[in-house]
């Protein structure tokens, strides 16, 4: 099906759940900006990286400014979330960043990149290299990720599709589409344009089936209209629909938010300062939209709006958000919880025999079809992943998918194992051995 001035345009599938998670009140529309006096760096899966600081303790960096990089792939670069000072820098075994805070200062100074042969090139007939070197000097490069496996990209590498989503089905998530007020859906096409130069293939712009469309002219986009119900709104679940991957045939994900922030590097010389972020969850007195910078403070962020009793802020959604201080390097949302009643842990031992003791199989339902988006049969990847059976996991096409995207299925089987796990452990092992 075609849209306007030709761009294709992709059907929708109404495959998955619901997951029922209160909150005070919907999502309001109309963000408030909150930059918080601290943040921090919490890179959750990118914690391999072998970190090189470009800063010291003490130093004072300015937003944007590069401060991190990893000391085995020049192209991977972490900039200053906020302009302030460098008040704690840990390196950890194995060069692994441990920790690293800003404290904000009022100088409120901003990094300039050197844009110029980036723009020649985006406006001449062909090329990347300078707009790669831009990227990753702005650490925009960071915030692609490549499947099968869920790495950054290659420096050099071009991708055979490229998936942006705007759309998130995840429990109590923002809706992306509010990133492109005003003239940022002028600086989206511009971030089209670039990323049009590292793909050999297609751009899927993922949004949901709701109106009005986001309407972009380009001769590589191609329109895909999502379903309501999670999984819709993953990368994996698309992936595996429309371009699946394959170790010799690799394809790159980003989010809207991040391919806007392309444009404005381009337009303006300097990286946003903040991102679209939900905080919301049983444990709030109020739902907020907001838009704060990268590494945020949770505490900050949700204190004074919970209510009372023991609470648990996790970065991410309900899923498969984790327990933070500091806002994900990926998450755009900030889910806040009631805490369980303490009760006396089991010894880890009386906690394993009880496990190996009885067993626990996983009725086939149409609730563990459904968590998949209805896209593979899903006991049959169940079993291959409970038995480490990889050669049936590839032929499953497993591997377009990445622990997020089976987070819903650990939520319905509630498996110990968790399958996420299992799914990294099966990449993992699948990578090594390609």
């Amino acid at each position: 099906m075609l849209g306007e001035e030709g761009t294709s345009i992709l059907g929708l599938s109404e495959s998955g759940l619901n997951v029922p998670i209160s909150t005070p009140h919907p999502l309001p529309i109309s963000p408030e900006t909150v930059i918080t006096a601290e943040a921090g760096l919490n890179l959750g899966a990118l914690a391999d990286l072998r970190a090189e600081p470009l800063v010291a303790v003490g130093d004072s960096v300015s937003q944007g400014a590069p401060i991190l990089r990893d000391r085995r792939r020049s192209e991977c670069i972490v900039t200053a979330p906020m302009s302030g000072r460098v008040a704690e820098l840990e390196i950890g075994a194995g060069r692994r960043l441990a920790s690293l805070v800003i404290h904000r200062d009022e100088r409120d100074a901003r990094h300039d990149f050197e844009t110029h042969a980036a723009r020649e090139e985006l406006a001449g007939d062909g090329g990347s290299a300078a707009l790669r070197q831009l990227l990753q000097t702005a650490g925009l490069w960071m915030r692609l990720r490549a499947r099968p496996f869920g790495c950054v990209p290659d420096g050099m590498a071009s991708s055979a599709a490229i998936f942006v989503m705007a759309v998130d089905t995840r429990p109590l998530a923002p809706d992306p589409r509010l990133v492109l007020a005003g003239e940022e859906l002028e600086k989206l096409e511009c971030g089209l344009r670039v990323l049009a130069r590292l793909c050999t293939g297609p751009i899927y712009l993922c949004q949901g089936g709701r109106v009005p469309e986001i309407a972009v002219s380009h001769p590589q986009v191609r329109i895909i209209r999502t379903g309501r119900l999670h999984p819709a709104g993953l990368a994996g679940t698309q992936i595996h629909r429309w371009s699946p991957a394959r170790p010799d045939r690799v394809v790159w994900e980003i989010a809207v938010e991040d391919v806007v922030a392309i444009g404005h590097l381009l337009s303006n010389s300097r990286l946003p300062e903040t991102r679209l972020v939900a905080v919301a969850g049983p444990g709030l007195r109020e739902t907020r939209l907001v838009r704060c910078q990268p590494g945020a403070d949770l505490r900050e962020l949700c204190y004074t709006h919970m209510s009372p009793g023991p609470r648990v802020i996790l970065s991410g959604s309900v899923l498969e958000g984790r327990e933070a201080r500091w806002l994900g390097f990926r998450d755009r949302q900030v889910t806040v919880l009631e805490r369980p009643d303490s009760a006396v842990p089991r010894h880890w031992l009386e906690a394993a025999l009880r496990r190996a003791s009885r067993a626990e199989p996983i009725i086939a339902t149409a609730a563990v079809e459904q968590a998949l988006g209805g896209a593979m049969p899903g006991m049959a990847l169940l079993r291959a992943l409970s038995v480490g059976d990889d050669e049936a996991v590839v032929e499953l096409g497993v591997l377009s998918l990445l622990e997020e995207d089976m987070a819903l299925v650990d939520y319905v089987t509630a498996a110990s194992p968790r399958f996420s796990d299992l799914l990294r452990a099966s990449l993992d092992r699948i990578e090594a051995n390609a």
